[in-house]
């Protein structure tokens, strides 16, 4: 557009509207916002949303008499797809005026966001034989975007051998940048775009490593390879989980948006990500990164998502890693997937021989080489006396974990000490931390072996022992485990769903890694390790393995929404260990997982391919829910970005494939409670078939259905059932849980839905809302754990907590 043109609109826009409000003054710091905007009030003679936004600016600096040349440096974003808006640099004056503009709705503050396998597909069932992956070609033709730190395109995890050509449908590009040119890309890598834009404007001496796609952390390489890194043979950690390696959709195309910098992200840059992700044609998106305690108008992550649904592109989100506790989730957003992160059947060990005669198994993960001769062994019991430690650092050095000093303190005094190996003894379930892996060899033993040890030693007159490591164990149980850091639920965004909604492998992922990248932070005797691969841990991994699971089902079944493809995701997952047991939360003691730790199970890729029945659900149904609770007509409008939407069917009940009720614990009159659910369901079978409900018997409460059978005459009809809940008023510290199971009478298919019942929700009117919109925040659930989560324990930050 010519200069003249812009400048007669601008004109124009300024006769057709007043003045935004010239407002008083104050000194305060400029700020980044995204504002949103109406586009019904957009006027006729802006032929796009950007010069009318860029007009908005203008008439905001208009009306404080500033500088008219530095509206075009105000404007960040554009935003074309996740929302009618834009963001820009304000400060208190320009944002109180822009709220006086034609068409303004509403603002939101930019704010920082962090980013929370040779095996997995294995444990997952995946083969080529059978199943998922070759029913859906191994994702082929699938493209999935992933919003990360960048991407090594070098890593031979992104070969293209053998995959198909880029789809007809892409838009989108390789941008060239510092040490990243657009060649790299290949038919495997198809997308490569980085956003810093509200980064900089914030901060604008921020370091951002490299100013382009390429990955300067490791963990976009390590994400976007679990979701769909290339068949790559001889991979491994140093020795440990050696292999091949896989993603989960192996033939889909990588596109990677890279928001999340060497000194931070912005929530503008990230949700401009999510915006050229929509326009470019991805058909999955995975966030390995959220934000906490925001109400879903007030996401921009859910709102963005919102619109990605709406183009049928399905998005898989972390968890988080603030576990064990409950209600320590985000990304409890309706309209996504929701994935919490569990182990593997798999274990790195090492073994301490005593004297060449007693042969002790425990956890390792030391990637450097070590002498497997005699060594002399002692015990220095709690490893709390620097000066002792140095004096014995030639020999094989035992401490014993309990209380103090923590197991992060004597794990450092012995690096400090620099001793020649080391055995910790504990039973803290923390110790899979620390050891990722070990700066010197180390073995961590449970107290009940630690005793061997401990009785060897003391009656030895030379104790000596071997160390030998890098050994992979396979088929470890029980497995698998809801891990310790996971987050739980319910969401404060929305209790009246049930989240997380599933669980997938995400404790020791192997997946690709950046070659000028340490493995660890850890020197190991003056040397840094690289290697093509890493293990790590935390919801960041479990995500990628949904996303990855996700285009498999949606390239067996392109015509499924997100709703739908979910619903086979949740419905079909395992609620059972390798030892035919419920699945365990170590964070609760091993005890059976509740479905707010676990979801509806750990993910089972084959039978998601076919679920037999699913539970779907749209953009009305979603409306409906915001209308229920209590969101105003402006607030809906942010989310959907439309008007049209109305509230005549306000209702919690959303069509989803899980179920929580809440039960006032504080109700004096009434010693019993029932809630109602209506559900409908999809039958995507082939032919006429009939499922009968079954369900778990649930102490103290009565569940039934109705009707107990549901009979399908042809493919995609839909019927209707009703799950009634009765009981008693609940404490504040229980949580009760079963399962509903729709069984075919042919025992094809089992499609299963988790059912918690909770203390009540706390909802309280917000008098600064016109219709009172609910504030919910759970009732405290009690849930004991004598250690801190895995991310407060560690006193430094570690790339392996990340969500």
């Amino acid at each position: 557009m010519g200069m003249a043109t812009h400048v007669g609109m601008l004109c124009l826009w300024l006769l057709c509207i007043p003045i935004c409000l010239h407002l008083a003054s104050t000194s305060a710091q400029s700020h980044n916002y995204m504002i949103h905007m109406d586009l019904a009030a957009m006027p006729k003679a802006f032929s796009n949303q950007h010069t009318w936004y860029l007009a908005t600016l203008s008439s905001v600096a208009a009306s404080l008499n500033s500088d008219p040349s530095s509206v075009s440096s105000k404007l960040i974003y554009s935003y074309q797809n996740v929302m009618n808006g834009f963001s820009a640099n304000l400060s208190p004056d320009e944002l109180q005026a822009m709220k006086s503009c034609p068409g303004y709705i509403s603002s939101i503050p930019d704010m920082t966001i962090k980013h929370d396998t040779t095996h997995s597909p294995h444990f997952l069932g995946l083969n080529p034989v059978g199943g998922a992956w070759p029913v859906s070609k191994y994702g082929q033709g699938m493209i999935i975007g992933l919003v990360d730190t960048g991407i090594w395109p070098e890593s031979p995890s992104f070969g293209d051998q053998g995959m198909s050509e880029i789809p007809s449908r892409w838009k989108g590009k390789c941008e060239s940048g510092a040490q990243f040119d657009s060649s790299l890309c290949n038919k495997k890598l198809i997308g490569a775009r980085f956003f810093n834009k509200g980064l900089l404007s914030q901060y604008p001496q921020a370091f951002l490593g490299v100013n382009s796609t390429r990955d300067t952390d490791g963990h976009g390489t390590h994400t976007s390879t679990t979701a769909a890194g290339s068949i790559v043979e001889g991979a491994s950690f140093f020795g440990y989980a050696s292999g091949f390696a896989t993603g989960m959709a192996p033939a889909a195309h990588v596109a990677m948006y890279k928001a999340v910098w060497e000194d931070g992200a912005y929530i503008s840059d990230i949700i401009a990500a999510i915006d050229s992700a929509i326009e470019d044609g991805v058909d999955v998106i995975s966030m390995s990164l959220g934000l906490h305690d925001k109400s879903l108008h007030a996401d921009p992550i859910a709102i963005a998502t919102f619109a990605a649904m709406e183009k049928g592109i399905f998005v898989s989100a972390s968890a988080g890693n603030n576990g064990p506790l409950l209600e320590t989730m985000h990304n409890g957003i309706p309209w996504l997937i929701t994935v919490a992160a569990s182990t593997l059947d798999r274990q790195f060990h090492g073994t301490l021989t005593l004297n060449d005669q007693v042969t002790l198994t425990g956890l390792s993960l030391y990637p450097g080489n070590f002498s497997a001769a005699q060594i002399p062994l002692v015990f220095m019991g709690l490893c709390d006396d620097m000066e002792k430690l140095i004096q014995v650092r030639s020999k094989i050095v035992v401490c014993e974990n309990v209380d103090k000093p923590t197991l992060w303190n004597q794990f450092q005094n012995l690096t400090a000490a620099k001793v020649v190996g080391g055995v910790i003894i504990s039973n803290n379930t923390l110790v899979r931390y620390i050891f990722e892996p070990s700066p010197f060899p180390c073995i961590f033993l449970s107290v009940q072996v630690g005793e061997i040890v401990k009785n060897f030693i003391k009656s030895s007159a030379e104790p000596k022992a071997s160390i030998v490591l890098k050994i992979t164990d396979l088929g470890t149980a029980p497995a698998p485990c809801v891990d310790h850091y996971s987050s739980r639920g319910p969401s404060k965004s929305c209790p009246f769903v049930l989240k997380p909604d599933v669980t997938a492998p995400g404790t020791l992922i192997l997946a690709a890694w950046p070659r000028n990248i340490p493995v660890t932070d850890w020197n190991l005797h003056e040397e840094l390790f690289y290697n093509d691969f890493n293990l790590l841990t935390g919801t960041s991994m479990s995500c990628p393995h949904v996303a990855g699971v996700a285009a498999l089902v949606k390239e067996a079944h392109p015509d499924w929404s997100p709703a739908a493809i979910r619903s086979a995701i949740m419905t079909t997952s395992s609620i059972l260990d390798n030892t035919f047991g419920l699945i365990k939360d170590i964070g609760d003691d091993y005890k059976a997982a509740t479905p707010l730790a676990v979801g509806a199970g750990h993910i089972n890729p084959n039978r998601a391919i076919e679920p037999g029945l699913v539970y779907d659900a749209g953009i009305q149904d979603y409306v409906n829910l915001m209308c229920a609770l209590n969101y105003t007509q402006k607030e809906i409008m942010v989310i959907t970005r439309s008007a049209a939407y109305n509230c005549s069917n306000p209702s919690l009940d959303l069509n989803y494939p899980s179920f929580i009720a809440f039960f006032n614990a504080s109700d004096s009159t009434s010693t019993s409670h029932a809630t109602e659910f209506h559900r409908t369901v999809t039958h995507v079978g082939e032919g006429p078939t009939i499922y009968a409900a079954n369900i778990t018997e649930i102490e103290g409460f009565h569940v039934s259905v109705i009707p107990d059978t549901l009979t399908f005459m042809e493919k995609n009809q839909k019927l209707s059932y009703k799950l009634r809940i009765e009981g008693p008023t609940i404490k504040q510290e229980q949580v009760a849980f079963g399962h509903l199971s729709w069984l075919s009478m042919d025992l094809k298919y089992l499609v299963q839905s988790p059912i918690v019942m909770q203390c009540s929700v706390d909802c309280v009117v917000e008098e600064s809302t016109i219709s009172g919109r609910l504030l919910c925040s759970m009732t405290t659930v009690i849930w004991v754990s004598v250690m801190g989560t895995a991310s407060s324990f560690l006193p430094r930050a570690k790339k392996f907590l990340l969500l």
